[in-house]
Order: C-alpha cells, then structure tokens, then sequence
C-alpha cells in the first residue's frame, strides 16, 4: 500500500499531493539507507580497531617467557608501557592491558581489569585464538581483545591469556563524526531531489494550472469547446469530457432560450384573441352562449398548444439521459391505438394493426407520446369512413412503423417545412409542434422519420409516415411495459 493511500487527498492539492508522493517514499528510502550506511561505517570502524587491539596483544605476546620443566613451567613477562604507545591512536583513548595464566592467576599488566570468562568463538574471523568482547574498567566503558598465545621454551610449555583493553572514547567520537557526515550528505541529496522534484511537478501541473485559470476567466456564457491541441496527453481526457459537459449544457441552455421564446411568441396570440373574446362578451357585441363557445375553443388551442410545447421541452430533457429501460414497442403501440379508439370510431375508419415484438431501449413516455401523434395526425386526415393501416415489422437490428392513412397528403412545399415547429399542415388545422416533437424524439432514439405521399395512377391516395428506430441485441433485451 502506498505511504500516501492513506492521507485525506480529498484536501490536498495535486502538486501536494505528487509531492507528497514522491518525497514521503524518498525520504523512508534515505533514512533506511542513512541507518545501514552508519551500522556499516561503524562496523568497519570497529573491524579497525580490533585489529589494533589484536596488534597490541600480539606485541605483549612476544614479551612472555616460561621457566620450569614441561607442563610444570612457569610463566613471566616484562612488558615496557611504552611498547603499547605505538598502538594508541591520541590522548583521547588509553590502553590497559593483563596477563595471566589460564587459571586466572596474574602474572603482569592491571590487577583491576576483570579477567576473561569468555569462550573463543568456534568460527572467528582470525587465525589466532582471539575473542573481542565489551566490558568496563574503573567505570569507563572498554573494548576488550583476549588473545591466548602459546609460550614454548626450551623445555617448558604454557599458555598465557593476554588481554588488551582501549576505553572507547575515539571510537565514539569517530561514530559520531561518521554519523553527521552521513548525514549531511544525505540530507544533501534530499535537498537536491526535493528541488528536482519540485520544479518537474510544478511544470508538469502547469497546463492544469492554466486550464482553471482560462476557466475561471470565460463569461459566464461562454460554452465554445476547449481546444486540444496543445494540451499534454493525461489532460486531453478531462478537457473531451469538459466539452462533451458544456456541449449538453449549450444544448440545454439553447432549448431553454428556444422554448421560451416560442411560447412568448405561440401563446402570445391565444392570448390576445381570448383577451377580445372576453372584452367582446363584457360589451354585449355577441351571444353569451356564443362568445362562450369561442372562449372554450380559444382556451382549448391554448391547452394543446402549452401542452405540446411542455412535450418538447420535455423530449429535450430527456435526451440528456441514459434510458435503462427495454420497452416492447408493439405493446406500446397497441395500448395508444386503444385509447384513440374512441376518435376511430368517431370517423368511423377501416382500422387495422399488425405487430411483431420490437424492443427499443428508450423512456416509456417517448415511445408513446413518438406513436400517439403519429397516430393522432393520421386519424385526423383521414377521411370520414376511409382506410387506416398501422404496420409494426422488424429485422435483426431495427423496428420500422408504417401508419398509412387515406388523406389528402402533403405539398412538396410543405413537405420541406412540415419538420419545423408551428409549421400546421392546416392553417386552422393544430399548433404546428406534432412533428416536430416526433422528429426530436426520433433523433434522441437513433432513428429517421419521413413522410411520403402514396399515390396510384398518378393521384395521391394518401400519406404514409414511416419511423425506423434500432432494436435492442438480443442477448440484452429485458422487457418492461412502463
């Protein structure tokens, strides 16, 4: 796990957060190196001075002498002090030396250095019976080598234990020296990789730097894309999403200005009308029940206007999200026929449907407000008595509805504009805005709409209108009828 897994990154900038990062590692790196390093200057330093140690009990070594007969013979030394002064490194440090027999009985040197009661390691690092060990000496801390050397003479052999003391007071120093110098240059390499580090983040997060800064100084409707040129290759992710956001957000924003501008301009005439309507009422210029009758059709184109209109606002609204829904489309289409089957019967139309399962992923509400204006249109240019066909077929990949109706068709004129909002195929006839919410929701779905006149010997019989929308695959369809 990372050392900075851990830390509220929720709080930290990226640059503290990069440098954090890469420092905190460093430095545990360093310190676990600058404690190795030491240990090791300091083992050397001791390997060092051992050696001196066995050096000095070497050179007393040479100093001893047996008398007697075999085994029996006694041991002697004469050991000058000023033959230890060749091995003392200054005056910070003495040395203190004992021989005695094996037995522990005294023969030259200190009386008060504690003898040896150690064992000889079975795997030392010298070639001589040699054993290093940490004691004190008149309470001062020492570092003590044990040498046993052999003495033979002519007729007599023994062994005598030299023992070689050196109070610690350079090596201490010299740890301590080591120490600092070690850490000086590592906390000199620290400097010099946190200054590294420093300026390499902070060119690296310069381009964020300056894409909030251009950011924070656009106006506050200003949605133009950013350009990706020149930015670095980590960044051009988040600046595609950030125009993919401002691009739904121009969208949005336009269908806003969009819709209110129209119904400022679309309602404002119901208004008026019904405004003349109640004025000519009030002064008595017509019947109350007439006027009443025209105020009833007035605030009825009025309520299908706001109503179609709330219905393209709404298809744009949901264009900005995800469906997750996997509607059957036959359904859909069966249950709209059954609540306009009142006004078939009105008219009195030849009505069929045939369907196959269609599912489309799409909202429930757009798929049926998509069939019910189809539908509705169709029913309402119908003549009185004539033909209606509905037809619902589909392949492997897209479901195609064909609603053929017996009317009066379309101008090529009209068939240019009919799309477009408040462009009525009637002057008197509706709002203008059924096609047009078919058309958005068609395009939301991934779909085509056309309209195209049917004819037969050269006449028009009618109007076919014709919607193709993508099927779900197969392996991915999970029917839901809301």
């Amino acid at each position: 796990m990372s050392l900075v897994s851990t830390l509220p990154t929720h709080k930290l900038s990226l640059r503290s957060y990069l440098m954090l990062g890469i420092l905190l590692p460093v430095v545990l790196f360093i310190m676990i190196d600058t404690l190795v390093i030491y240990r090791q200057a300091l083992a050397a330093v001791n390997t060092a001075y051992d050696r001196t140690l066995l050096a000095s009990a070497k050179s007393i070594g040479e100093h001893i002498s047996a008398t007697g007969e075999a085994d029996a013979a006694k041991l002697s030394a004469s050991v000058p002090y000023a033959a230890l002064e060749v091995f003392e490194a200054d005056n910070r440090s003495r040395m203190i030396y004992r021989i005695s027999s094996t037995n522990g009985v005294l023969i030259d040197g200190f009386q008060d250095l504690p003898a040896w009661r150690g064992q000889l390691p079975q795997l030392g690092p010298y070639a001589a019976l040699v054993d290093f060990y940490d004691d004190t000496y008149r309470g001062d801390a020492v570092r003590v080598a044990v040498l046993l050397q052999p003495v033979a003479m002519q007729r007599a052999r023994a062994m005598a234990v030299v023992q070689v003391a050196e109070t610690l007071e350079l090596r201490r120093t010299l740890a301590r020296q080591i120490l600092v110098d070690t850490l000086l240059r590592q906390l000199a390499l620290l400097s010099v990789i946190a200054l590294v580090v420093f300026v390499v983040v902070q060119r690296a997060t310069r381009p964020v730097r300056h894409l909030s800064q251009l950011l924070r100084q656009r106006e506050a409707d200003d949605l133009t894309p950013l350009h990706l040129a020149d930015a670095p290759t980590e960044l051009q992710p988040l600046m595609e999403a950030t125009n993919t956001t401002m691009s739904r957000l121009k969208d949005l924003l336009d269908n806003q200005k969009r819709f209110v501008r129209d119904t400022a301009h679309q309602l404002r005439t119901p208004l008026a009308v019904l405004k003349v309507q109640v004025q000519s009422a009030l002064r008595g210029d017509v019947e109350p029940q007439q006027a009443l009758q025209e105020i009833s059709q007035t605030v009825q184109r009025a309520t299908v206007l706001a109503n179609q209109m709330l219905s393209l606002a709404k298809v744009a609204q949901l264009a900005q999200e995800n469906p997750s829904n996997t509607i059957d489309w036959a359904v859909v289409l069966r249950e709209v026929a059954l609540d306009l089957s009142p006004l078939i019967a009105d008219r009195e139309l030849d009505f069929d449907i045939d369907t196959v399962p269609s599912p489309i992923q799409t909202h429930d509400w757009m798929l049926r407000e998509l069939s019910r204006n189809l539908l509705h249109n169709a029913i309402r240019y119908s003549p009185q008595g004539g033909p209606l066909h509905v037809t619902l077929v589909s392949d492997a990949r897209v479901a195609a509805l064909v609603i053929s109706d017996s009317g009066p068709g379309i101008s090529p004129d009209l068939q240019k504009r009919l799309f477009q909002p408040f462009s009525a195929g009637q002057a008197t006839g509706g709002s203008g805005l059924g096609l047009a919410i078919c058309l958005e929701i068609t395009r939301t779905l991934g779909g085509q709409i056309e309209l195209a006149n049917r004819e037969a010997q050269g006449h028009i019989i009618g109007l076919d209108a014709t919607v193709r929308l993508p099927l779900v695959p197969v392996p991915a369809i999970k029917m839901s009828n809301r």
